[in-house]
């Protein structure tokens, strides 16, 4: 938990940005050494925030930006401002996706992975609609995995992945599998020690963080949180 960094969003998007690379690199640098040496990407989840923010994100060297609603991403990802002034801008959608948002989802320019496929089904409708859409690339997926079995939380069981992830790689030639994604406990006793969901040091690939760098978050002119707003909350700070 990273909460405690708060306090450098207040200094400016670019100092918290590097306060937060920089702690990255210390986390990486105390893994074992037999995990596979890969570097974290950072996914600066911007929900809520202004597209100005993004920008001036991106003016310092951020690239990847996550979103936990559809409708919001696409008003994001489809802003002039940002169209122009960040080409080279990746989104990641890294709330519950209903089946019914799938095609919307599929028109957010520069989509370049979608993090919380959790059901068969759901898989099959995103591969049909990103294989309408003709892209030369597939999109990248993530499976979403219920490590902590919190019913409250979507994604599959953890018994349910091996199929899941076979079913993608020979059924959804649209889609590229490129890894777990998983939601940590929130009510973790931290009296018992760290948090072991939240420990980037065990191997982590990617890592999203909201707050810390772009401030506290505003709902109030946004429609009342789903219940996946509150899931994914415990896995951005």
């Amino acid at each position: 938990m990273w909460r405690a960094g708060g306090m450098s969003a207040e200094l400016g998007i670019g100092f918290a940005l590097r306060t937060v690379n920089e702690r990255v690199q210390q986390a990486v640098a105390r893994r074992p050494r037999d995990l596979p040496a890969v570097q974290p990407r950072l996914v600066a989840v911007s929900k809520t925030k202004p597209a100005d923010m993004v920008i001036e994100a991106y003016s310092h060297g951020q690239r990847t930006f996550g979103e936990n609603y559809v409708q919001e991403l696409l008003e994001k990802a489809s802003n002039p401002k940002i169209l122009s002034s960040c080409p080279e801008i990746k989104w990641h959608f890294i709330g519950h996706l209903q089946k019914q948002n799938v095609n919307k989802l599929m028109a957010v320019p520069n989509l370049f992975m979608l993090e919380t496929v959790d059901s068969v089904k759901l898989a099959d409708k995103v591969n049909s609609s990103w294989q309408k859409k003709g892209s030369p690339e597939r999109l990248k997926v993530m499976v979403q995995v219920n490590t902590s079995g919190e019913e409250n939380k979507h994604g599959l069981p953890p018994s349910e992945t091996i199929a899941m992830v076979e079913h993608i790689n020979a059924q959804c030639p649209s889609l590229e599998f490129v890894g777990l994604m998983t939601i940590g406990s929130f009510g973790h006793d931290l009296s018992q020690g760290p948090n072991p969901d939240f420990q980037i040091e065990v191997g982590s690939t990617n890592v999203r963080i909201g707050s810390t760098i772009f401030g506290e978050r505003d709902y109030s002119n946004k429609p009342a949180m789903d219940k996946s707003a509150a899931d994914l909350k415990a896995s951005e700070h």
